[in-house]
């Protein structure tokens, strides 16, 4: 990824972020940091380092180090949902 930059403080260019969900709205803000950008450079750099890869994404969240789990409540019966 190389960042375009050239129109990023054109309003019309972001007229479709009044809609967009917490992720995109997310990717939007962290692809602007200029820490993320040298981050990201350097694992491109780096691929070969799975080390230097996991530490940058780590840093930023973008892996999730543990298992995903059920967010609800424990019901008494089996069809409940």
């Amino acid at each position: 990824m190389v960042p375009d930059t050239r129109e990023w403080r054109t309003s019309t260019q972001y007229d479709f972020m009044d809609e967009v969900d917490a992720n995109n709205l997310a990717w939007e803000c962290l692809r602007r940091s200029p820490l993320y950008q040298k981050d990201f450079l350097a694992s491109v750099g780096s691929a070969k380092q799975p080390h230097e890869v996991a530490r940058i994404s780590s840093g930023w969240g973008l892996r999730f180090p543990c298992a995903a789990q059920p967010n609800r409540s424990p019901t008494k019966r089996l069809l409940d949902g």
